[in-house]
């Protein structure tokens, strides 16, 4: 019994190996029957081709919509970490950080918080953030797991009731490797990375040991992996777009009597929203608008502004576009990932195999991000005075003079440390005649910690002006100020210095029993599962009482010391000198919490969900025509409860305050494949899914201003779970070794989304006491009913629409050996469409973001003998990212897309198996021909963020013995 165990892994091993390697979803899948030990044994697997060709036969015989990547896969590709290998499946979209590392994974046209990520079988939450991003729902950081830890990627886009719910896209589990699977060896591999922005090399690699008895009876297996990243990362960002926010006597209207011309601001003058930018009432007095050939004290009226502007018109003036706070980025520092794998198997019979499996990972982030921002957006007084602006159609400013133009520096060394630990116990026990019974029980408990300090030194220069001029990309010169001269004029006019940190924990249990009558093909399972999962963020914030001390501290004849030249034109801070003779320690052991992480803009508070679950499946075959029918039908039972809580603030008191919400639901599912020809596999599934409501839209926050007492903004605990019904169809022909060509159609019907409403609730439910409100609130709710009148509340609600997703994928394995030996494509390509329909549509529609509607990827495929060379592209297209928020400039009109992008990687390996451990070099290159990761706000010449990642080139060395 334990020596066919081994085999049946080993064959379901090497029947799925390899389809990380390109970007194709040849893959294994789950209900795939074992193949016959003797067989087996008879085959030597070497290289990609042979593997392939396993993968192929191995979906061929499965039943569900499933794709899988075995270590084989992820070891041979050119993959950072986990969510670059699941890019190579079809369907997957990948968000990226600023750095071009892959971060989290999106399926099949809903956002990543949508997808439902486990290790092995149990909830896979983080709660570590980007570079540049901040995960407040259910997105699972990625690059905190070295591939040399998994064996098997397998994503889920058909569910089973067997499987846990939570993931209306898909539900990926990563499984960890395990001795058995390894058999007694010890593997390495070691690793340069070079990458073009920077100029350092990051070392990274990996031991892995495994042992197992002579008896078969006990395993072991110790792994560890270290990885020590050089960060370098360029870019260019505008903060949101703006134009001039123009007065009474700038526009040219008369005002309304009493109403004063000069500081009333009316819409007529500024009828496409926005308006950051203020100019002064009159010419100010300083260097820069002398030298401009202004006259100081000259009233800015509508007759100035077309005489500095010859040939606008003045509506062409109000509705110029200016980045709000252009800006130069550069990011360097240091990323550095320790990770610990342990696994123990005891099979001390053939009845009974138990197991553990424990991982664990910790990271250290430095992150030295220093920007130069034009200041566009109104600072202290006035901004800058455009001068011989030329325009595009589209009122985008291509060139101009900007006079009385300030620049501030914002220097934040970010420090973040993350922690993750997973521990994962289990058992199998077989019972009843031929083993026909299996209980399967197993726990998992993981926990997460991430800190991050953020301090912000801004200090502003001299008024200067700029020549601007706007290409696609934002430019200028400033004329006699250098801006990485320390000693040009900065100060703390204007300036700031912020002290803020946040501190995250997730924790997520679960304990799950399932039983089997039957053997792997034909059964009925029975199963229950209870899960537990608690989130908290608390943001920390001691700003005013250091920048009190700072500007007593550090006079503006004292400050050059603290700056020095920067690496890209623009100054930057003496951090170490600065903190130390400004006691920053102090101020930051002694920061208080507060309601809102300023890092990132995270609601402080926690979720706790408690769930309970419980289903039946049943597996089975049968014969119809003649042709073989496999089909998986079951139906889960779901019951959700959440404890909402966060920090309110009302009446100048801030107190915790928690809400409860509860649910429950059925989903059931079915999935069938049928093979109506020796070649050909038909398959269909049809299921219901959920996915849990975002907690940030959960989270308290309850805010009371209005003086009448009749509005208030608070979370919504009681928002409904995504519920998606779903279908799909797919077709395989399977044409010979490892060639196939598939197309799959699916629709995803999903109710629930959410956006901004009003809900009437009466003031007893709002979880508040009447002492938190002023006494004229009180008057007026007393009057009003008191504690039963009803409040409109601002909150996010359920739409009374549905989101009506269709798509289809298709997939071509095709080897070329009759035109070159060795010789082989893969090519894959996905399509979405996305409606929404019902009576709530057009709220519905304005809150979807991220999702593209065409992704494709492509490897060419070189293998012979012990050389092999993959060449792979990956395109998506761009996509809707989100609304202009409030504080980039208001741009009525204003919307972000993503740019469409293609990434070309190359990978090389040749192995030398007459040497010890069998060597293997690898060279790979990421991002051969340096693609950029940028947006823009509604025109392509108003970029919103553009990162340069660079190239990345890697050359290691792997082998076991």
């Amino acid at each position: 019994m334990e020596k066919k165990l081994c085999k049946t892994e080993l064959a379901r091993a090497l029947g799925a190996i390899c389809l990380a390697m390109a970007s194709t979803a040849v893959v294994a899948q789950e209900a795939a029957p074992p193949v016959d030990a003797t067989e087996l044994d008879q085959v030597v697997v070497r290289g990609f081709r042979q593997s392939l060709q396993y993968s192929t036969e191995a979906k061929r015989d499965a039943t569900g919509f499933t794709d899988s990547i075995f270590s084989e896969d992820i070891g041979k590709f050119p993959d950072l970490n986990i969510a670059e290998s699941l890019n190579r499946i079809p369907g997957i979209q990948l968000d990226r950080d600023v750095n071009g590392e892959g971060l989290n994974v999106a399926i099949r046209g809903l956002p990543s918080s949508f997808t439902k990520t486990l290790i092995n079988g149990g909830d896979a939450y983080t709660a570590s953030i980007g570079l540049n991003r901040g995960n407040q729902n259910r997105e699972v950081d990625l690059n905190l797991f070295p591939t040399e830890f998994f064996n098997k990627l397998t994503v889920y886009k058909s569910p089973q009731a067997s499987l846990p719910e939570g993931g209306i896209s898909g539900v990926v589990d990563m499984r960890s490797v395990r001795p058995f699977d390894l058999g007694t060896r010890v593997s390495y591999s070691a690793q340069l990375d070079h990458n073009s922005i920077g100029s350092k090399i990051s070392p990274r690699g990996s031991l892995i040991g495994s042992w197992v008895s002579e008896s078969g009876e006990f395993g072991a297996l110790v792994g560890v992996s270290s990885v020590r990243t050089k960060l370098s990362v360029r870019g260019w960002e505008s903060v949101g777009w703006m134009n001039p926010n123009l007065n009474y006597t700038q526009c040219g209207l008369t005002p309304p009597a009493g109403v004063d011309p000069l500081n009333s601001r009316p819409g007529a003058c500024n009828p496409g929203g926005g308006g950051s930018l203020q100019m002064p009432n009159a010419v100010p007095d300083n260097a820069s608008t002398i030298a401009a050939g202004l006259t100081p004290g000259d009233v800015i009226d509508a007759d100035w502004l077309q005489a500095q502007n010859p040939g606008l018109s003045m509506t062409q003036i109000s509705e110029a576009l200016f980045p709000r706070l252009g800006r130069p980025v550069d990011m360097s520092g240091e990323r550095d990932r320790d990770a610990i794998v342990a696994s123990f198997e005891w099979r001390p019979s053939d009845n009974a195999h138990y197991y553990l499996d424990a991982l664990y990972s910790t990271a250290e982030y430095t992150n030295s991000r220093i920007d130069m921002n034009l200041v566009g957006r109104t600072f202290g007084p006035s901004g800058f005075l455009p001068m011989n602006m030329q325009l595009d159609s589209n009122n985008v400013v291509t060139s101009a003079t900007l006079t009385n133009a300030q620049f501030f520096l914002e220097a934040r060394p970010y420090h973040d440390e993350v922690q993750y630990w997973n521990v994962n116990p289990g058992a199998t026990f077989w019972f009843g005649q031929d083993q026909g019974v299996r209980l399967d029980l197993q726990g998992t408990w993981s926990r997460s910690w991430f800190f991050r300090e953020s301090p912000t030194i801004l200090v502003t220069s001299p008024f200067t002006t700029v020549e601007y001029t706007n290409n696609g990309q934002p430019t200028w010169t400033t004329g006699g100020l250098d801006l990485n001269d320390p000693n040009a004029g900065w100060s703390f006019a204007g300036g700031r210095v912020n002290l803020n940190n946040e501190k995250r924990v997730t924790e997520a249990g679960r304990m799950k029993a399932d039983l089997q009558f039957g053997d792997d093909r034909n059964n009925i399972k029975l199963g229950v599962a209870y899960d537990n999962f608690r989130r908290t963020i608390v943001g920390f914030d001691n700003s005013s009482a250091w920048q009190a001390n700072v500007l007593a501290q550090v006079s503006t004849a004292d400050l050059p010391g603290y700056l020095r030249p920067g690496p890209h034109g623009f100054i930057t801070a003496n951090y170490s000198d600065f903190f130390r003779d400004t006691d920053y320690q102090t101020y930051f052991d002694n920061a208080p919490e507060v309601n809102t992480s300023a890092s990132v803009g995270a609601a402080s508070g926690g979720v706790e969900e408690t769930n309970l679950a419980a289903y039946l499946e049943v597996n089975g075959t049968s014969d119809i025509w003649g042709r073989e029918l496999r089909y998986n039908a079951g139906v889960r039972w779901v019951e959700t409860d959440q404890t909402i809580s966060g920090p309110v603030t009302l009446g100048g008191v801030r107190q915790w305050q928690e809400l409860d919400g509860k649910y429950n639901e059925w989903l059931p599912s079915f999935s069938a494949a049928w093979d109506v020809a020796d070649d050909v596999v038909l398959r269909m599934s049809a299921s219901r899914t959920l996915t849990r409501p975002n907690p940030r839209s959960m989270l308290p926050a309850t805010t009371f201003s209005d003086p009448s007492a009749e509005i208030a903004n608070q979370g919504n605990p009681n928002l409904s779970p995504y519920l998606s019904t779903n279908f799909d169809f797919g077709a395989e022909w399977y044409t010979g070794n490892e060639g196939m060509v598939a197309l799959s159609l699916f629709n995803k019907r999903v109710e629930g989304y959410t956006y901004e409403g009003i809900n009437r609730l009466p003031f007893s439910r709002l979880g508040i006491p009447l002492s938190a409100l002023t006494d004229g609130q009180r008057a007026a709710l007393e009057a009003n009913g008191g504690m039963d009148a009803l409040i409109g509340v601002r909150q996010q609600v359920n739409a009374n629409a549905t989101l009506d997703i269709k798509g289809w994928e298709a997939i071509w394995v095709q080897p070329l050996g009759f035109v070159f030996d060795g010789l082989g494509f893969m090519a894959n390509y996905t399509h979405i469409d996305l409606e929404a329909v019902g009576q709530e549509s057009e709220q519905l529609s304005g809150n979807l973001f991220g999702i593209a509607p065409v992704m494709w990827n492509t490897t060419l495929y070189w293998e012979k003998n012990d050389a092999a060379v993959r060449l792979s592209y990956n395109w998506t297209e761009g996509s809707a990212q989100r609304a202009v928020g409030n504080n980039e400039g208001g741009i009525t009109y204003g919307q972000f897309f993503g740019r469409d992008r293609g990434q070309l990687d190359l990978s090389a390996s040749y192995t030398f198996r007459n040497l010890v451990t069998k060597p293997q070099l690898t060279l790979n290159v990421i991002n051969i021909t340096d693609e950029k990761i940028s947006n823009y706000l509604s025109f392509e010449n108003v970029p919103g963020d553009i990162y340069e990642p660079g190239v990345t080139v890697m050359l290691g060395v792997r082998g076991s013995f």
